[in-house]
């Protein structure tokens, strides 16, 4: 039996999210159907970052395995199957025993607001015209990197064995109107950098001190997290493996 991994990128405002869910409309679910329908077999893949309802990605990773052979031009004919909000970028062949999720050493994420009105943005961002200390918002940032223990940033019903994540990367860049939040992690919780830039923006805004913000991270409890920023603003950005462990295959058109 052969383990692919399969690169993806989709525009999330027509899903219910990433991951198969009963009586749903996801990604993961077009990506079977496109799969099963070019391989005729029944194909079951797993994926290795699940995105929440409306969040996109630039780049998001899924393995399957088959015995079956690729077809010669398997990305031009996978694309064909997809609809237009998702497509496939690449197909590496890996180990037998490699796991989208579990291998991954990190993921990257960006979440971007706009602060003047702009239709283009409409679905790629979070339309915020309000005075922000940008410092404040910087600062913030750091803050995040001292810490391990994100319990405060999970939202609840969550099945997961801890709340600990190695946060490897966290600041904002502003250009022009756009301002954005950039995060590198080992991994994320659910909501998690919805919540992080929620209550971030309390703190640009003056309505929570930095020391206020300390006491939320250190509190433990979501209710004290803002995770009322919308979907649109976030893109998973990068899903970062092991050095060689992706061996590329190339398709012809």
């Amino acid at each position: 039996m052969n383990r692919y991994f399969i690169e993806v990128a989709y525009k999330g405002a027509r899903f219910s999210g990433f991951q198969v869910q009963e009586n749903a409309h996801t990604v993961q679910a077009e990506v079977d159907r496109a799969l099963s329908t070019l391989l005729r077999d029944t194909i079951v893949s797993t994926g290795s970052s699940r995105t929440d309802a409306g969040v996109n990605a630039y780049q998001n990773f899924l393995h399957f395995d088959t015995d079956l052979p690729l077809h010669p031009q398997f990305i031009y004919k996978i694309n064909a199957i997809l609809p237009d909000d998702v497509v496939l970028n690449g197909v590496y062949a890996v180990p037998p025993d490699a796991n989208s999720r579990f291998a991954a050493v990190s993921r990257s994420y960006e979440y971007t607001l706009y602060t003047r009105k702009d239709p283009f943005m409409l679905d790629r961002g979070y339309f915020f015209p309000y005075k922000i200390d940008i410092d404040a918002l910087q600062e913030a940032a750091r803050i995040i990197t001292t810490y391990s223990d994100f319990t405060t940033f999970s939202k609840r019903n969550t099945q997961v064995k801890t709340f600990l994540c190695n946060i490897m990367e966290s600041y904002w860049t502003v250009e022009g109107q756009h301002i954005t939040y950039n995060v590198r992690a080992n991994r994320f919780l659910r909501g998690m950098v919805r919540g992080l830039v929620g209550t971030m923006l309390r703190v640009g805004r003056g309505k929570l001190t930095l020391d206020e913000f300390r006491a939320v991270i250190e509190s433990k409890d979501c209710t004290r997290a803002d995770f009322a920023v919308p979907p649109q603003g976030l893109f998973l950005m990068q899903v970062h493996y092991p050095e060689g462990l992706l061996s590329p295959i190339h398709f012809s058109r």
